[in-house]
C-alpha cells in the first residue's frame, strides 16, 4: 500500500484515539485515519502521556514503540513493511540514546549494552529501512532495542528479518509486531536478568507477528480469514540454532503471555479465526 508518511506530530494528535479503542471494538476504523505503523491497531493502547510510563506511545515517522521506562526497553514495535521503505541507504550503525523520551527518564545508551554479552537488537530492522539514510539511522535509536543473544539475534532472527523482505520482493506488504516478555536470558557471558546496573530487563521470550497482504489499499478491510499470519517466540537463549519455522505458535498464545490485543483494528469474527491458527507456510 503506497501511504504517504504521516508526521510524528500528526501521529501524536492521534495518539490518544488509537489508546482508547477497546480489544472487544467490532467497528473497524477507517484506515485513513489511523497512523500507518498502527494500522492493525495498538496492541496495549499506549498513549503519548508519560503519567504512563511503562505502556509510553513512540511515534516515529519509521515505526511505533510502546516503551516501558523501567524495564528500559519497548514493549513493542510495530511496523510496515513495503517495497516504499526499501532502498539503498547504507546501515549507519549510529547507535544512540533517544532524546524524544520524556524529561527526567533514563536514557539507555549503546554502553548500557557494553560487555553484557548481548547484542543490542533491533526490533524494526535496518535492513526494513533503506529508502533514505534518516530512515535507517532512526533504526539504530535504543529505544529499537532489547538485550538479545547473539545465537538468537544472528541465526532464527536474522532469518525471519530477511524472509519478511523476500516477501515483500514477491509483491507483499507486511504489518509486523515484534514485543518481548518475561525476565532473564542468556547471552554469550552467561544468564542476566538486568544490565546497566537494573536499568535495562533482559527478556526471557522474544516474539513477532507478521501480517502478509498483497500489495493494494484499504488494508483493514483486506484482512480476511484466509489472511496468512506468521507469529514466532523464541527464548532469549544464546543455545539457538534452529531455523525460526520451528518456532512457530498461534497470536492467540502470544497474547495470552502478554496481555496485549494484537489485531484489534481488525473484526472478532477474523482475528479469532487467525490468531487460533498456527502457520505452515514455506519459510525462505
Amino acid at each position: 500500500m503506497l501511504i504517504t508518511r504521516t508526521t510524528a506530530a500528526a501521529w501524536l494528535a492521534l495518539s490518544l484515539l488509537m489508546g482508547a479503542c477497546s480489544s472487544e471494538q467490532e467497528d473497524v476504523a477507517p484506515a485513513a485515519s489511523l497512523p500507518e505503523h498502527l494500522t492493525l491497531g495498538n496492541p496495549s493502547g499506549a498513549t503519548a502521556d508519560p503519567g504512563q510510563p511503562t505502556n509510553y506511545l513512540l511515534l516515529k515517522t519509521q515505526f511505533a514503540v510502546s516503551y516501558h521506562r523501567d524495564r528500559g526497553i519497548p514493549n513493542w514495535v510495530s511496523w510496515h513493511l513495503s517495497s516504499e521503505w526499501l532502498g539503498s541507504a547504507a546501515r549507519q550503525d549510529d547507535f544512540r540514546a533517544d532524546t524524544g523520551l520524556p524529561a527526567g527518564w533514563y536514557q539507555v545508551s549503546t554502553g548500557s549494552y557494553t560487555g553484557s554479552g548481548f547484542d543490542r537488537g533491533h526490533n524494526c530492522p535496518s535492513a526494513d529501512r533503506t529508502k533514505t539514510i534518516a530512515d535507517n539511522s532512526a533504526t539504530f535509536l535504543m529505544t529499537n532495542m532489547v538485550p538479545q543473544a547473539p545465537n538468537n539475534n544472528q541465526r532464527p532472527w536474522a532469518g525471519l528479518e530477511s524472509y519478511c523482505r523476500t516477501l515483500v520482493d514477491q509483491g507483499n506488504e507486511l504489518y509486523i509486531l515484534m514485543g518481548n516478555y518475561g525476565k532473564g536470558g542468556t547471552g554469550s557471558n552467561g544468564y542476566k536478568e538486568t544490565l546497566a546496573d537494573g536499568r535495562v530487563t533482559v527478556p526471557r521470550r522474544l516474539w513477532k507477528v507478521i501480517v502478509v497482504l498483497p500489495q493494494g489499499s484499504d488494508d483493514v478491510r483486506r484482512v480476511s480469514a484466509s489472511t496468512r499470519v506468521i507469529a514466532v517466540d523464541t527464548p532469549n537463549d544464546n543455545a539457538l540454532d534452529t531455523a525460526w519455522g520451528s518456532y512457530r505458535t498461534t497470536v492467540d498464545a502470544i497474547e495470552q503471555a502478554t496481555g496485549y490485543d494484537v489485531m484489534s483494528q481488525v473484526p472478532a469474527p477474523v482475528q479469532a479465526t487467525l490468531e487460533a491458527r498456527v502457520d505452515t507456510g514455506p519459510t525462505q
